[in-house]
């Protein structure tokens, strides 16, 4: 496994977190938010989704600002005592993205104001700390639709999402987070808030920092508000669910339906280990011991809908063990879509705990990525399964383990690089959706090849000259570290130290 490059240690900015004032001074600058210096909130600060991989870091403080200006504040005191800054949103990253290494946590689930709605306008302007879910409803409640639908929706935040570009089911027809962003309002070293686009669908004054800054994993700024562009809801959903005896007759199907020329809104599989773990609670009438499962949604205007779906399952139907199934109806979606939420659960159930990993690669050479993940697990004596966006070629790879066996747990480390290793073979890449984190920095320059990492390196060094920002994450170069911190991550190495 790749070890991702160390913080340097050259500077100490250490005195200024270890200090017994720092609470209290902190918590002049954020009057509308609050501070917290101890007890369990601030131990649930220091881990996200990783943590059952050993993953937790420790951090001198949470702070929760309650405006833009109070995070200008904050980043302003942070950068003048050489204080690394944390940004957190939902706390569900599976990277370690914001995993503290020493100095503070700044999380921005105390901005959770949803600022405008314009229907007429088909926008929307919220905070960083709105949840998922709920930009959903306000959207639907106003007749229109925010596509983005990563998972945990009641928990992530628009910030998160916006930070990693966070992508989804739906992303197949609708695309990620950041199509759906028009403007972002930024805290930038060392205090300045500033605006990116805005309210507006096309800006070309300027070089395009908005896709720049979206997915950069709080590492150039902090992300404060987002302006989203909306789209009316569609009127009618049809889901089509077929069933394979293997992964190459699964894949056909695929390959089938995006050929028809049709567009899907959601093209997904799962193999047969995700489909052994949780068939059993699949909501409708399925064959016994299915290899692979093919789900395709297609929606628009109620003729659209029919059209298109006669056509979606004439296609998944020719290779499937009998007729594809045509689910109709909100009721029957929300079935469907409960259960297909639940198979993350369902697979770590299987033995209690499990590494899961994303890679994206061309779509062609899906059903080689899937046999060759069951191929890893192999080779290192871990059952292994995947599931995922077929239509985007996002694979989210798994090695299950038993928890607390920790030799199994460096196996599963190990097998989950070496899917790395196979996307970048195949011609695909290290993450489709979850992002870098600290967990993915030793493959970033295999991924991306020196010349590029040397230009992210100095991109980041533009914005952030002290490299505060979230130092050991997204981008392989050495930052500072606050010397205080004493937990320990996977392997013994500090958490964002892989």
């Amino acid at each position: 496994m790749k070890p991702a490059p160390r913080h340097s240690h050259d500077s100490n900015p250490a005195a200024a977190v270890r200090d017994g004032a720092l609470a209290a001074e902190l918590a002049t600058l954020v009057p509308l938010g609050e501070v917290i210096s101890e007890g369990g909130r601030l131990r649930d600060a220091c881990s996200d989704a990783t943590e059952s991989r050993g993953l937790r870091g420790a951090t001198a403080a949470l702070v929760l600002p309650g405006s833009a200006a109070e995070v200008a504040a904050v980043m302003a005191w942070c950068y003048e005592r050489d204080v690394p800054i944390f940004t957190r949103g939902g706390g569900t990253g599976l990277a370690g993205g914001a995993v503290p290494d020493g100095g503070i946590v700044l999380s921005l689930e105390g901005m959770h104001a949803i600022r405008a709605v314009d229907p007429g306008q088909w926008r929307m302007e919220a905070e960083a700390g709105v949840r998922t879910a709920r930009v959903q409803r306000v959207a639907r409640e106003n007749g229109l639709l925010f596509p983005p639908d990563p998972g945990a929706g009641e928990q992530s935040t628009l910030g998160g999402n916006i930070a990693t570009n966070a992508g989804g089911p739906h992303a197949f027809k609708y695309g990620v987070t950041g199509s759906w962003v028009t403007g972002l309002e930024v805290v930038l070293p060392p205090g300045d808030v500033v605006t990116i686009g805005g309210p507006v669908r096309k800006d070309v004054a300027g070089f395009d920092l908005l896709h720049l800054m979206t997915g950069s994993e709080g590492t150039l700024g902090v992300i404060t508000a987002a302006w989203l562009r909306l789209v009316p809801a569609p009127e009618a959903q049809t889901i089509v669910v077929g069933f394979y005896d293997d992964v190459e007759s699964g894949c056909s199907a695929v390959a089938d339906v995006m050929g028809s020329g049709l567009q899907p809104a959601v093209l997904e599989y799962l193999d047969a280990g995700a489909l052994a773990a949780s068939i059993g609670s699949f909501p409708f009438a399925a064959p016994g011991d299915p290899a692979f499962a093919v789900i395709a949604e297609v929606d628009g205007s109620a003729a659209e809908v029919e059209a298109a779906a006669t056509e979606v399952v004439a296609a998944m139907s020719a290779a499937a063990v009998g007729d594809a199934l045509r689910l109709s109806g909100r009721r029957d979606a929300r079935s469907l879509w409960g259960w297909r939420d639940g198979v993350s659960i369902a697979v770590n159930a299987q033995r209690g705990g499990k590494v899961s990993e994303d890679i994206v690669v061309p779509v062609d050479r899906l059903a080689d990525a899937i046999r060759g993940t069951l191929a890893i697990g192999e080779r290192h004596g871990l059952p292994a399964c995947s599931w995922g966006h077929a239509g985007d070629g996002n694979i989210h790879a798994s090695f299950l383990i038993e928890p607390g066996n920790g030799d199994e747990l460096a196996r599963a480390e190990r097998a989950a690089g070496e899917t790395f290793d196979l996307a970048i073979e195949l011609g695909g890449s290290i993450s489709g959706e979850h992002g870098i984190g600290s967990l993915k920095t030793g493959w970033v320059e295999p991924a991306l090849g020196p010349a590029l990492v040397r230009a992210q390196g100095e991109i980041k060094r533009t914005f952030d000259p002290k490299l505060l920002l979230n130092p050991g994450k997204k981008v392989p170069i050495a930052g500072p570290r606050d010397a205080g911190a004493t937990e320990s991550g996977p392997g013994g190495g500090r958490a964002g130290v892989r």
